[in-house]
């Protein structure tokens, strides 16, 4: 068994508590309450600019996973997530190693 790291466990608590939405159509029919966007490093880029229009919508940060975000989530072709909780988000954000990049921060 593989070690997961911090940010991969609290997207398993997100996943667990049901406040995280994966997909770019599930994603694009949230009206308000983003906190995050995480989107997998192995999309295509009209997957990556989806989700910057996204971030910018929602004026939340942008991360980028490099591990793989269908591991992550455990949905193997799943290439964008919004998390929906702020003290998640918070603690994904803070929890970022060198598999997650902050991208974009709010508007820019």
């Amino acid at each position: 068994m593989e070690n997961k790291s911090k940010a991969e466990s609290y997207i398993g608590f997100c996943l667990r508590a049901r406040k995280i939405t994966l997909g770019t159509g599930a994603v694009d029919c949230l009206k308000r309450g983003v906190c995050l966007i995480i989107v997998c490093s192995t999309g295509s880029q009209n997957c990556f600019s989806l989700a910057q229009k996204f971030a910018r919508r929602h004026s939340c940060p942008l991360m980028v996973c490099h591990c793989g975000l269908g591991r992550a989530v455990n949905k193997p072709g799943c290439k964008i997530a919004a998390v929906t909780d702020f003290q998640l988000a918070k603690a994904i954000v803070g929890a970022a190693d060198e598999n997650f990049e902050l991208y974009a921060g709010g508007i820019n």
